[in-house]
């Protein structure tokens, strides 16, 4: 360390920072601006601000334009509230530099609001902004602005627009690996690699980076330009090349280390790796704290340090000479250095991943080859510029086929769950315990070396084992925060979880970005069964589309078993959720009133349908579920109203724990109900902006005089209730 100062001085900051987000200054997590900008804000999210735009942003649904050195007006004061993303009522001709004025409501980035959820307040942080704005309305704009910047996003949408012609059927890819710009990427395709653990080459990483800018300074030197004048030239592209990438992260990082190889040839030093990945990572948190918790950030750095630290001792233990066996090293180097991370962001890691890498990397410089000189003929001859894209259009049908085959493959990704901090802390300690040992033990004899091997072997085994201890000794209940709708996770003592219904009509792709990601945080890889309440949209919705993703197989957990409420008459929606199911060999139960599930000492008991259900009034006549371990009771109701509660008063008894039905509408949960049940805690779940007036605050009224704790989703996010059968506890994911 005493010959990497910088690195000594990023650990610091790194542990100052963090030391400051525990002392509640918000400078790394959080809204860092004063606390009556905030207030204000909160009071009037009618507002006007001022702020030079960025960029533009064009999608399907949406126009939406970022703002730097934003000011909210305030009578005659202009109170700066740094940068801001708004989304506007129509489209706009909004230029690079241009001062705008615009009017909308402001809001609060919001945190998310399940475990395992993407954290976009978090990712927007890292760009300092803190708050959007929504139906802007754009009053004045500038007819100044800057013809360099603009000339940059001119450029980029017209590198687009040669993809999108040349070669349409890969441009989404292309544009991700070259410009960074993923809004046409295939979502589809992109859980493929995800699954297959190649999602990292759909990223700017350093190997493009390093290929660019090292393959113009090589140009450029062969051209007689020499160490400085090529340096400064390769320094001043690959500058402009990050801007143009939007600034990710990756990306950020890679140009900065570029910088500093760059540097030290034009100086004539040598380059370090670790010192240029440190004063990266200086630079980084300095202009923005919040990358200190960002996933792009700790998997970015973590990546280079497995390369700069582990595969070195791995490569020279094993003192391969074959290039074969040295990228195998460096591949499962950066796997077992970023694992804690990998499992902490995603909750699973791609076992095939490790060996796809060792096809994929060597071939990926021919996609970037092939997407460049697509680009590049492309401003010239649009027909020669098809046949650039030929070579990496081959190369990803090759990929995509290879995700595909993965993806069918039983075991092809580990879904251990998000450790704890002390699972993570002890799998490092044993890491660096096994490299220390390799290092030491490198110039030993073949016999000890071979012993030192399986000791690390066994050390390593511990480490993952660590990781993956999750046991489940309580029975939980957790309602997920996805809107207006409904998505219940019961995880029972043992082992043992089942999903009672999952929509909703706020939110879209409910299992993508709510269901699933939680259950890969919990370690859940299976659901034994999936019960469904009624077929209304917010309650089947994220099922339909987990079933639909199950049949392209785009989804690592599994299902067991559908439940269905038994009527005479089945819907389309019925029909459908059995017609996929059964497709996907997943079985099929009809459930009514006495039908029963038992595991490990708790039971989940159907109090309804009653017998003989029509089926043509779905809420009334939905599945309402009894669940029991122990001296706990609680009781998930669907959406049944005041009728069919007053039906169920003579087979109910105390329950300890109430999901309250139809979100809290006023038409249930009535008061002879609660007068026979009285729940002690009661989940509401449903959406801030709902226009259905959920919940009612007559039926809040009634649930708090019969002594009920009132929870709702749309507040405190994820609630969970546990119990060990005995005592029963509440958590919420937002505090």
């Amino acid at each position: 360390m005493k010959r990497r100062p910088v690195c000594l001085v990023c650990l610091i900051l790194l542990l100052c920072m963090y030391i400051l987000d525990l002392a509640g200054i918000p400078l790394v997590s959080g809204n860092p601006l004063p606390e009556k900008t905030r207030e204000w804000i909160a009071e009037h999210p009618e507002a006007v601000i001022c702020g030079e735009v960025q960029r533009c942003q064009e999608t399907e649904n949406s126009f939406s334009v970022y703002l730097s050195q934003v000011l909210l007006t305030s009578g005659s004061e202009h109170i700066p509230i740094k940068n801001i993303k708004v989304f506007l009522k129509k489209q706009e001709k909004l230029l690079a530099g241009m001062t705008v004025q615009i009017s909308g409501k402001l809001e609060e980035m919001e945190p998310p609001g399940n475990p395992g959820e993407f954290d976009s307040r978090q990712f927007f942080a890292c760009q300092k902004i803190y708050y959007l704005m929504k139906n802007g309305i754009v009053r004045k704009k500038s007819r100044e602005y800057s013809a360099y910047r603009q000339a940059l996003q001119d450029f980029k949408e017209k590198i687009c627009s040669i993809l999108q012609t040349a070669a349409p059927e890969d441009a989404g890819v292309f544009e991700a690996m070259l410009i960074g710009e993923k809004k046409e990427l295939d979502q589809d395709l992109k859980l493929r690699y995800q699954m297959a653990g190649m999602i990292h080459i759909l990223a700017i990483s350093g190997l493009h980076i390093s290929m660019l800018g090292l393959g113009l300074f090589q140009m450029l030197k062969l051209a007689g330009g020499g160490n400085i004048l090529a340096g400064m030239i390769s320094l001043t592209v690959m500058l402009q090349y990050g801007m143009l990438t939007g600034g990710g992260v990756s990306a950020m990082r890679a140009v900065g280390m570029f910088l500093v190889a760059t540097g030290a040839k034009i100086l004539g030093r040598s380059y370090d790796l670790l010192t240029a990945l440190a004063l990266s990572a200086i630079l980084l948190i300095l202009d923005s704290p919040a990358y200190l918790y960002s996933s792009s950030f700790l998997l970015s750095f973590g990546a280079v340090v497995g390369l700069g630290v582990t595969a070195p001792v791995l490569s020279t233990f094993f003192a391969s000479e074959r290039k074969m066996i040295n990228a195998l090293l460096a591949s499962f180097a950066v796997q077992i250095t970023t694992l804690p991370l990998v499992l902490t962001i995603y909750g699973e890691v791609s076992v095939a991943g490790l060996l796809l890498n060792l096809i994929v990397l060597p071939t990926v410089s021919i996609v970037l080859l092939s997407g460049l000189g697509c680009c590049a003929v492309g401003f010239f001859h649009m027909a020669a510029a098809s046949a650039a894209a030929i070579p990496g259009h081959i190369l990803l049908v090759l990929y995509e086929k290879t995700c595909r085959f993965v993806g069918k493959i039983p075991l092809c990704t580990w879904i251990s769950g998000a450790p704890k901090l002390w699972q993570s802390v002890i799998y490092y300690i044993l890491l660096v315990g096994i490299l220390g040992i390799m290092w030491c033990g490198k110039k030993q004899k073949p016999g000890l070396r071979k012993c030192i091997t399986g000791a690390g072997a066994m050390l390593g085994i511990c480490g993952i084992l660590v990781l993956g201890y999750h046991p489940q000794k309580n029975l939980s209940v957790t309602c997920l925060d996805i809107g207006q709708g409904d998505g219940i996770v019961l995880k029972l003592p043992g082992g043992g979880c089942y999903l009672m219904d999952c929509g909703s009509t706020s939110k879209k792709k409910t299992a993508q970005y709510q269901l699933l990601p939680y259950l890969k945080n919990q370690g859940i890889s299976s659901l034994d069964g999936i019960l469904i309440s009624h077929t209304d949209a917010d309650h089947i919705s994220g099922v339909e589309e987990l079933l639909e993703m199950l049949e392209k197989n785009l989804s690592t957990v599994k299902v067991r078993n559908l439940f269905l409420p038994e009527w005479k008459t089945r819907n389309d929606a019925w029909k459908k959720l059995q017609r996929i199911a059964e497709k996907n060999g997943i079985r099929v139960w009809k459930v009514s009133a006495g039908k029963y599930i038992k595991s490990n000492k708790s039971e989940l008991r159907f109090l309804a349908p009653e017998k003989g259900a029509s089926g043509e009034d779905v809420n009334e006549e939905g599945a309402v579920m009894e669940i029991r371990y122990g001296e706990f009771k609680g009781l998930l109701t669907g959406d049944i109203g005041e009728k069919t509660e007053k039906k169920l008063l003579p087979v109910l008894e105390d329950m300890d724990f109430l999901k309250v039905g139809h979100h809290g509408s006023r038409y249930s949960t009535c008061r002879e109900f609660l007068e026979k049940i009285k729940p002690e805690v009661a989940f509401i779940s449903c959406s801030q902006t709902n226009t259905y007036g959920h919940p009612s605050q007559e039926t809040i009224e009634r649930l708090e005089e019969a002594g009920a704790k009132v929870e709702y989703t749309m507040k405190s996010g994820a609630l969970t209730v546990y119990t060990d059968g005995k005592k029963m506890w509440t958590e919420h994911y937002r505090e």
